[in-house]
């Protein structure tokens, strides 16, 4: 049985956020993330729209990953630059946990791993052509959404963009996440968050109309495929 999913459901908890949870489920959680992210957060149009202009304009392009989990968002971005350009990823996550797997992992060229808020880049002056997170905002209360919204303002050069992706939060979001997961909960997903935070995730989750009403003027709002929202902020 669905749940209700007419309102967004701020109270809902996802177990990767608990402090306490199982730290060995925690790391399976993050390594299979680059393969759950690569069917739902589209990171391939992702580079093709947001990054790899600027970088095929020439000159090296900053880029800010935002709550960056297992870092694979950013991992898969200097992949692909690599045939167009100079890219340089900074990637953030305030949770210690994350920054210590991501740097567990091989090196990549081109990537810096900080644990670190959007706050103490802005006060200290950082500034990039791209702000990027992906499936951060259903996690943040109202205040939190203003205030990384700020923040990514501040952090932007001129002519930069900010980009905030995450689900779209619908019954059908729900029922094919649900449908989706489950023959794979036994085997690829076992001993992992994913199924049951993902399914939190979507309850948490924003529709357009309701990002769009949460979010100060200069951003618009922009739906994608599949499930998917992306709250843009130009810098002309």
């Amino acid at each position: 049985m669905l749940p209700q999913l007419r309102s967004r459901d701020p109270d809902v908890r996802e177990e990767m956020d608990d402090p306490a949870c199982d730290p060995r489920a925690l790391e399976r959680t993050y390594a299979r993330f680059g393969i759950v992210n690569a069917v739902v957060s589209a990171p391939r149009a992702v580079y093709r729209e947001w990054v790899r202009p600027r970088l095929r304009a020439g000159g090296t392009v900053r880029l800010l990953d935002i709550g960056t989990g297992g870092a694979d968002l950013p991992r898969r971005l200097l992949r692909w630059a690599a045939a167009d350009g100079d890219l340089r990823v900074v990637a953030i996550d305030p949770d210690a946990r994350s920054i210590a797997y991501a740097r567990s992992l091989p090196p990549v060229p081109g990537l810096e791993l900080r644990q670190a808020t959007t706050l103490d880049l802005a006060r200290a002056g950082e500034r990039f052509d791209v702000v990027l997170s992906n499936h951060v905002l259903h996690h943040l209360s109202g205040a939190e959404l203003g205030a990384i919204l700020a923040d990514s303002e501040a952090l932007l050069r001129p002519g930069g963009v900010a980009v905030h992706g995450d689900i779209a939060r619908s019954a059908l979001a729900y029922a094919a996440f649900a449908a989706g997961t489950a023959p794979f909960q036994p085997t690829l997903l076992r001993g992992t968050f994913i199924r049951a935070d993902g399914l939190a995730s979507i309850r948490r989750s924003h529709t357009a109309r309701e990002l769009a009403a949460a979010a100060p003027p200069g951003w618009c709002v922009r739906r994608g495929i599949p499930y998917r929202l992306e709250l843009v902020r130009r810098v002309p």
